[in-house]
């Protein structure tokens, strides 16, 4: 018999039109394998998820800049089809902003935690989550938030280059832009430029002290607050390589325990009053040892099947079995079990292991998903060579004529500084020593939207 009530059916919402979201797939996956009937609300046209045998239903996904009314109305329309009250998962962060704040619209025809409505907005906000951070005393890179592009080139020179720039809500950046949720520069010219793309990207950017990644550097945990505020499910994890490299999702992470990491994101998410599904991504300073939150992500992260543990939870049957309140079942970790995403690591996927892991897309009893994204992926990097190829040789035909701008001058920027998110003091000799508020390190991006975007 399933651990679930199959009675509930499960919804997973989808905003952002990634077709490459393997999380929305192990999502799927996951609650279908259990017994639940599975309705995905996402852009699916020519994406692999929709081979599953585990889909039970598609619907189509709020348009390209609706407002929360429209949101909640479609929700409450593929809820009337479905006939009873379903479990709603966001898999993105748009789709976990809207539904907090439309819980009161959303009730009773959905199962939602509860919690103040403001709060995933607040914690997904890069901006805001730098400020909590301080509050709570966890560590988090030093942040500038330049209100003009010369504050913008004067914080870049206080940080130093190379340097992390992100877009404070990357929910909000319009699809086809080529905009990333998190880049890292390295002149004042890409600062200022960046800079001057806000309006485009509906957000304020936000600079940030490097942390240069290492071996052993990058962790993530994932979790389930139960409706008491017990994290259940989930664990810490290694990120054992990246897409893009030092600068995006996991495409290789292994469980493994990490005490410090655990307590400190429990800590943080008892203060804030945090219930549901959450994804929190750090990286470790070489010099003081202390791990960096990067990113707080109110939603599954899309590594989440990493966690299995031997009794079969994860955090997306964690979360319909709490609020259709039913018990947890108490399994045991999985320590060096393995997730692998093939389309970012082939060679990783390819290679013969004796531990225990997993594939984000093949899996024997749903091979059709798999097959139709290596199908789509192949036509995805043909389509980004010949671009580049193209690219390439326009600038050969028009020649380089580009001069370059001396980033010296913008050492004499005379602008009110822009605001710093204090944390603590600089380290002696770098390059904001002396500048008040500056923490003693710094981090790196990652996003799950940077492999996409």
């Amino acid at each position: 018999m399933s651990l679930l009530d199959t009675r509930v059916p499960a919804v997973l919402l989808r905003i952002d039109r990634n077709p490459f979201h393997h999380g929305t797939l192990g999502a799927v996956r996951s609650l279908g394998r259990a017994g639940a009937d599975v309705h995905v609300v996402a852009e699916m046209t020519g994406s692999p998820i929709r081979k599953s045998r585990h889909v039970r239903r598609l619907h189509p996904p709020p348009a390209p800049g609706a407002t929360p009314e429209e949101i909640a109305t479609l929700l409450l329309r593929v809820a009337a089809r479905i006939e009873r009250p379903a479990v709603l998962i966001p898999m993105d962060d748009a789709g976990a902003v809207a539904v907090s704040r439309l819980r009161t619209e959303l009730t009773p025809a959905y199962l939602l935690p509860q919690q103040p409505p403001t709060l995933p907005e607040r914690v997904a906000d890069k901006s805001e989550l730098a400020q909590m951070c301080a509050a709570a005393d966890v560590a988090h890179p030093c942040t500038f938030i330049p209100e003009s592009a010369g504050q913008a080139v004067s914080a870049a020179w206080r940080l130093g280059f190379p340097l992390v720039a992100k877009w404070s809500r990357p929910w909000l950046l319009p699809t086809g832009s080529a905009l990333r949720s998190t880049s890292v520069l390295r002149s004042s010219r890409e600062v200022r430029e960046l800079y001057l793309r806000g309006e485009e990207a509906g957000s304020r950017l936000l600079l940030q002290e490097f942390l240069p990644p290492g071996a052993g550097s990058d962790w993530f945990f994932h979790g389930y607050a139960d409706r008491s505020g017990v994290m259940r499910a989930g664990g810490t994890g290694r990120k054992l390589s990246a897409w893009p490299r030092g600068a995006g999702l996991t495409a290789v992470g292994e469980w493994d325990t990490n005490g410090a990491v655990r307590e400190q994101s429990e800590r943080l998410a008892e203060r804030l009053g945090y219930r549901g599904i959450l994804d929190l991504d750090y990286r470790r300073c070489g010099t003081t040892g202390r791990y960096h939150l990067l990113d707080f992500n109110p939603r599954p992260g899309a590594q989440f099947r990493l966690f299995t543990d031997t009794a079969g939870l994860d955090v997306v049957r964690a979360q319909h079995l709490d609020l259709t309140h039913r018990p947890l079942p108490e399994g045991e970790a999985r320590a060096g079990r393995a997730f692998v995403v093939e389309n970012y690591a082939p060679l990783s996927a390819l290679r013969r292991v004796r531990t225990d892991r997993e594939l984000a897309w093949y899996a024997g009893d749903d091979a059709a998903a798999g097959r139709a994204m290596w199908a789509l992926w192949c036509a995805h990097v043909t389509r980004r060579l010949w671009g580049r190829l193209r690219r390439s040789g326009a600038r050969a035909d028009a020649g380089s004529g580009a001069v370059a701008v001396a980033d010296a001058g913008a050492k004499a920027c005379g602008e009110v500084p822009p605001r710093v998110i204090r944390q603590g003091a600089a380290r002696e000799g770098s390059p904001q020593a002396g500048l008040p508020g500056v923490p003693d390190a710094g981090g790196h991006a990652d996003d799950e939207k940077a492999g996409s975007r």
